[in-house]
């Protein structure tokens, strides 16, 4: 006779499986459970691209100051030579016309010497601000008085004192200068 056994489950079985589907999470349950892991990959991949973002931020910055401190490297030692070349300038400005050749041949060395200083700084990016009779700017020029001039219009620059100078165009020393200005 066959075993009716074999084919129904034991009372152990049966009560084992009821238990079993208990113990496993429903449907909803998986799928909070999912929602919820979803939405963590998703603050991790957001994370992953601002800091991707913070990162090439970063980089752009790090380059762009590295190739500033190339240009600019040259600033301190400009500042440094500018009074030389303002001396050279007045010895050569305070000479009279009629004076000695020997003293005429000096002056003449050192308009020599101040074209080689210019052309030099040219080739280092070094312009000289001489705002003469152009309307004054105050991003490159320094007012250290204004003078009456009708024969001129209003903030035209009337003389300069010192000459300012500018390395890559970033102003090192703006120029003094004399403004004009209307009558009272």
């Amino acid at each position: 006779m066959p075993n009716d056994m074999t084919n129904h489950p034991s009372d152990d079985e049966a009560q084992e499986k009821p238990t079993e589907l208990l113990s496993h999470p429903s449907y909803q349950e998986l799928m909070q459970k999912l929602d919820d892991a979803e939405k963590k990959t998703n603050e991790y991949w957001e994370r992953i691209l601002r800091m991707q973002a913070d990162f090439e931020n970063m980089q752009r910055r790090t380059e762009r100051d590295v190739a500033n401190a190339h240009k600019y490297a040259l600033e301190k030692f400009v500042s440094e030579l500018l009074p030389i070349i303002d001396s050279l300038e007045l010895s050569v400005a305070n000479v009279a016309k009629d004076t000695h050749q020997t003293v005429q041949a000096m002056v003449e060395g050192i308009q020599l010497t101040l074209r080689m200083f210019y052309s030099a700084m040219e080739k280092f990016g070094i312009k000289q601000v001489n705002p003469l009779n152009q309307i004054f700017d105050p991003a490159f020029e320094q007012a250290i008085s204004v003078q009456l001039d009708p024969s001129v219009a209003a903030g035209t620059v009337l003389s300069v004192l010192q000459k300012g100078y500018t390395l890559n165009n970033r102003l090192i020393r703006p120029a003094l200068v004399v403004v004009s200005k209307v009558s009272e």
